[in-house]
């Protein structure tokens, strides 16, 4: 009987870890966030569907950081943002971060939000990668995709941005000249979560979450 009770408490305490490793499941799908101009835009998106890496897709995971629910952090070494959630829970996604030469960080505010926004280059894009238009018309050719967070410090915009993407495959990478990039339909689930002025946390690379 002895044996049989210590063989049942490690199947249990076996049953426990492998809980403990499943904490991270996928979140609901986006798709019913989606508008019926998304799913037109979207579905005449000329980029390549990328396959996402099941690590970088939509999880729900446990969070042990201290910030408040609502608030956004984003993990620069890893390419993963989340949106915090009650309960120590948060919503995983990866992205897309800036070359380490170019990568911000710190703290701001959900300053505004846009649907399908115009993408004006600024004068420091324009020298390093242009010529481009002075202002790209939104859809899903431009680079700022579905949505955008512009993120603020006190009143004053900071010129860097959470938002979608036309390249999709490079989610996972750092490649942008800064702002943060989301599959097109991650940013319209996180902008359908999150409340203008939320804090956003950017942890400067190496330092991990």
């Amino acid at each position: 009987m002895m044996k049989r009770g210590l063989a049942l408490l490690l199947v249990g305490l076996h049953g426990l870890l492998l809980g403990g490793c499943m904490q991270a499941t996928l979140a609901p799908s986006s798709n019913a966030s989606l508008t019926p101009r998304d799913r037109q835009l979207l579905a005449h998106a000329r980029y390549a569907q990328a396959s996402i890496p099941e690590t970088y897709r939509r999880h729900i995971v446990d969070y042990t950081r201290k910030e408040q629910p609502g608030t956004i952090l984003v993990d620069t070494n890893s390419k993963y943002l989340y949106y915090v959630l009650p309960g120590g829970k948060a919503i995983r996604y990866g992205v897309t971060v800036g070359e380490e030469a170019l990568a911000w960080s710190g703290i701001a505010t959900v300053g505004k939000t846009a649907e399908w926004p115009d993408w004006i280059p600024t004068a420091e894009i324009q020298a390093r990668l242009g010529p481009y238009p002075k202002r790209v018309a939104g859809g899903p050719d431009n680079p700022l995709g579905a949505r955008a967070l512009y993120l603020y410090e006190g009143n004053k915009d900071t010129l860097y941005r959470i938002h979608g993407t036309n390249q999709p495959e490079y989610i996972g990478q750092a490649i942008s000249s800064g702002c943060i990039r989301m599959t097109n339909e991650d940013v319209i689930d996180l902008v359908n979560r999150v409340k203008l002025g939320a804090i956003v946390v950017v942890l400067p690379p190496g330092r991990s979450a």
